[in-house]
Order: structure tokens, then C-alpha cells, then sequence
């Protein structure tokens, strides 16, 4: 028995599977991450000092979270072949065991959140307020991220079975959730004290909590999804191996990603506050850009995963080509209205004028930028639906660490800065010298990953296939 369509399709029928599948999610991440839209032009509006603070705490935040999601995301391929497969009692085993993974790395993520001053020794001379407010703002998030990580295993098993708009849902009426606890608690409406970036941590506290309890009400008192026995059990060493031995890898590979962005930030606190705060909404309107490949790459991954489950693997490989497709046009599409709406944008994050020059010398690469990122990231996820983790993970950490993050500093802040500075001036001019530098040298990193992964990719494919 299967509870989705696994068989063949037309290269017409694979494409409108992918986009059904993909709007969704799109919509939902765009959602999610309206929070750190909020978050940045909110605090932006309050003080440098809170932008600051929330900027640099992001980058902390985003870190630890992002690479424990990606453990969690094992449990979507894994789900998808057993949907493919029509085993939909491992569907509901594998979810219970998820939550148990999400709770021990809960613990682990927590513990490194608490230690701030630790992160910030990279960044050099961190002004003593910034440093507090941050300090109180990953405070915040430090309870909230059980409520994180355990929604991811809602957040898989939607996706698994192709029912995406569950979590669009949730997400989009967390957005007005979310902006009205910004309004209370960041600026003191109401009677309440002005809390700046810490308001927002707990405003995103209280959300994912509430964002929790809602899903699992549904996919717990749903008929559709009774079928999968959903039950969380006993802990199953096999079973928990099985998620993360997947999952560690993959995790790897989503801390690679972001890791590169993190110590970045840190390394760009070095030329002060408004250069922070210029870097800071460059990153998240590539952050929020990069969720539209990330969406089409999780739906894609879905579907490929359960064309292997059922064994159809010409089919696999049809709706892997066919969403780097996809993801190539929408990135094409985004590139265009980054670039030329890039003056507008910056006037909406905020109203510093160092600040917006700053972010508007940096968003001229940010098109080039958007577009390697969307391949490397569809590539990625399609390996990952063929339960490929190890190698790609080795391969983003060649690329994204050593090419662009360590070739970033060297020329931005280490002993090959001068050598830069022409092509910076002429590509990126009245950029930050560092800022600059390391932006350049991540588009150039993401590129290099995007040629590895691919033909990685086309390798399994032909292994698998024989």
C-alpha cells in the first residue's frame, strides 16, 4: 500500500509534480524566515546597538541550529523511501524516534548557546553593550530550541508524504503571531518594557513553542496520518542509528553551509558596528532568497526519494534533473529583482545611512551569489534523497570552508588583502575592504561546490542505475 503517486511521468507531469510540491514549502520557508526579516528591521528601527546585537546572536543561533536541523532532515528521505515503498508503519516508527534524536541534540545545542563570549573571541574588540544584549538574546533562543528541532520531525514527515501545506499553515500564521510579540516586546507597547534584541529572542521562543503544540495536534488527530501509527516508543539503538548516521553527515554538510556565513559575520564585527549592520542585511536577504532552492530542493528530494523507495529509478532521476531546472529559472528570476530593486530593499531594512551604504555596495554581487547558491543547494539535496551525505559534506567543506571562508580572510583581513582590493573596488565599490573580500570569495566558493556536488550526483546516479 502507498499513500503517493510513485509512478512514471512524463517530463511535463514530473515538472508540475515538482511545483505543486514546491509552492508550498516555498511559502512556508519564506514564512519562517520572515522572523529574522522581522527581527532585523525591528531592531534596526530600535537602536544600532540592538541590530547589532541581534545580528551577531543570529549568526550564533543560526549556526547551532541549522547544523542540528540537518540531523533532523535525515528522517525526510528516510520517510519518503518508506512511503515510496508503502511501509507506512516505519513511517510512523522512524517519526517516534525522531523525536527522541531532536531531544538528545536539544541538550547539546542548548549548552552551546550559553557560552557567547566564547563565539565572539573571533570577532576582536566587541563593543560591551553589544556583547550584553547578545548574551540575552541567545539566552532567549536557548529555550526555544527543543520547540525548533522537534518541529522538524512534523516538518519531515509532511514533507515525506507530500503534504506541505500543513506546515505553510502554521508558518504563516506565525508570522502575525511573531510581529505582534515584536511590537510588544522589542518596543515596549503597551505597558511592557522596551527589550530590543532580547524581545525578540523570546517573542521567537513563545512562537515555536505554540508553532510545536499545533502540529503535532494535527498530524496526532488526523485521520490521514493515523494510518502511519505515529508513536513515539521506546528509544531504538538500530533505529537511532539509522537517523543518525544519516543525519550526522548531513548535519555536517548544513554546518559547512553556515558556518561559512557565521564566522564570516564575526570576522566582518572587526570593522564596526555599521559595517555589521550593512553585512547583516545582506545576509538575510540572501538567507531569505536562498529559501526558494532550499523549498525546491526539499520537494524535489521528496519525490526522488520516493521514486526509489518504489524502485522506479528512471523516474528518480527525471525529477532530479528536472528540479535543477526549476531551481535554475526561479534563481534567475530572484538574481534580476535583487539587483534591481536593491536600493528599494535597503531603504525597507533600515533608515542609517552608514549602515545602507554599507548594504548597498555588498548587494551588487548578491545576484551572482543568489544563483550558485541555488545550484549548489538542489544538488546537495538530491544526493541526500539517494541517502548520499558523506562525501558531499566532505566535498561543501573543501569549497565553502577552505576556498571561500579561509580565502576570504586571507584576502580581506590576512596577508593577501592588497592583492583584492582591485578586483573588490571594481566589482563591489565603496564596499568594506573585509566584508568585500569575503563575499567575493564565498560566490566563488559556492560555484566550485556546485561543480563537485553535480558530478557527484551524476556518478550515484550511474552507479545506482546499473
Amino acid at each position: 500500500m502507498t499513500v503517493v503517486d510513485t509512478g512514471p511521468r512524463s517530463r511535463g507531469q514530473t515538472f508540475l509534480a515538482i511545483l505543486r510540491q514546491s509552492w508550498p514549502i516555498v511559502v512556508s520557508q519564506w514564512a519562517s524566515m520572515a522572523f529574522g526579516v522581522l527581527d532585523t528591521a525591528m531592531t534596526g528601527h530600535s537602536s544600532p546597538t540592538d541590530l547589532a546585537a541581534m545580528a551577531l546572536g543570529v549568526s550564533v543561533y543560526i549556526t547551532v541550529f541549522i547544523g542540528l536541523m540537518g540531523v533532523m532532515h535525515a528522517l525526510l528521505p528516510i520517510q519518503a523511501q518508506y512511503v515510496g515503498a508503502g511501509k507506512l508503519d516505519e513511517v510512523g516508527r522512524s517519526w517516534g524516534q525522531g523525536v527522541w534524536v531532536s531531544l538528545v541534540l536539544s541538550v547539546i545545542g542548548g549548552a552551546t548557546l550559553l557560552f557567547p563570549n566564547l563565539w565572539l573571541s573571533f570577532s576582536g574588540d566587541v563593543a560591551p553593550e553589544v556583547r550584553a544584549r547578545m548574551a540575552e538574546y541567545l539566552l532567549a533562543l536557548t529555550f526555544a530550541l527543543p520547540a525548533a528541532l522537534m518541529f522538524r520531525t512534523v516538518y519531515a514527515l509532511a514533507n515525506a508524504v507530500s503534504r506541505p501545506k500543513l506546515i505553510m499553515t502554521i508558518n504563516l500564521v506565525a508570522i502575525a503571531v511573531k510581529a505582534f510579540l515584536n511590537w510588544l516586546l522589542i518596543f515596549g507597547n503597551w505597558g511592557l518594557p522596551a527589550l530590543g534584541a532580547t524581545g525578540a529572542g523570546i517573542a521567537s521562543g513563545i512562537v515555536f513553542w505554540v508553532s510545536l503544540f499545533v502540529g503535532l495536534w494535527v498530524v496526532l488527530r488526523t485521520p490521514f496520518y493515523r494510518q502511519f501509527h505515529l508513536r513515539i516508543g521506546r528509544p531504538d539503538p538500530a533505529a537511532l542509528w539509522s537517523i543518525l548516521r544519516l543525519g550526522l553527515p548531513m548535519g555536517g554538510s548544513y554546518l559547512v553551509e553556515v558556518c561559512a556565513f557565521t564566522f564570516m559575520s564575526l570576522m566582518v564585527a572587526r570593522e564596526g558596528t555599521d559595517v555589521i549592520g550593512g553585512h547583516q542585511i545582506t545576509a538575510n536577504l540572501a538567507a531569505l532568497a536562498y529559501m526558494m532552492p532550499m523549498a525546491i530542493g526539499v520537494a524535489t528530494a521528496s519525490l526522488t526519494a520516493q521514486a526509489i523507495g518504489a524502485g522506479q529509478m528512471d523516474q528518480a532521476h527525471r525529477n532530479g534533473m528536472m528540479g535543477i531546472v526549476v531551481g535554475l529559472c526561479g534563481a534567475s528570476l530572484t538574481a534580476i529583482v535583487l539587483y534591481t530593486g536593491r536600493a528599494t530593499i535597503v531603504a525597507l531594512y533600515t533608515n542609517n545611512p552608514e549602515v545602507a551604504a554599507v548594504a548597498f555596495s555588498l548587494l551588487a554581487l548578491l545576484p551572482w551569489f543568489h544563483v550558485v547558491d541555488a545550484m549548489q543547494c538542489i544538488n546537495s539535496y538530491l544526493l541526500r534523497a539517494y541517502k548520499v551525505a558523506m562525501v558531499p559534506m566532505l566535498l561543501q567543506t573543501f569549497a565553502l570552508m577552505l576556498v571561500g571562508l579561509f580565502g576570504g580572510w586571507w584576502f580581506g583581513f590576512g596577508p593577501g588583502r592588497a592583492l583584492m582590493d582591485p578586483v573588490r573596488n571594481a566589482l563591489l565599490a565603496g564596499s568594506p575592504p573585509g566584508a568585500g573580500s569575503m563575499w567575493l570569495m564565498a560566490t566563488i566558493g559556492l560555484a566550485v561546490s556546485t561543480l563537485l556536488l553535480h558530478g557527484w550526483y551524476r556518478f550515484v546516479v550511474r552507479r545506482t542505475h546499473t
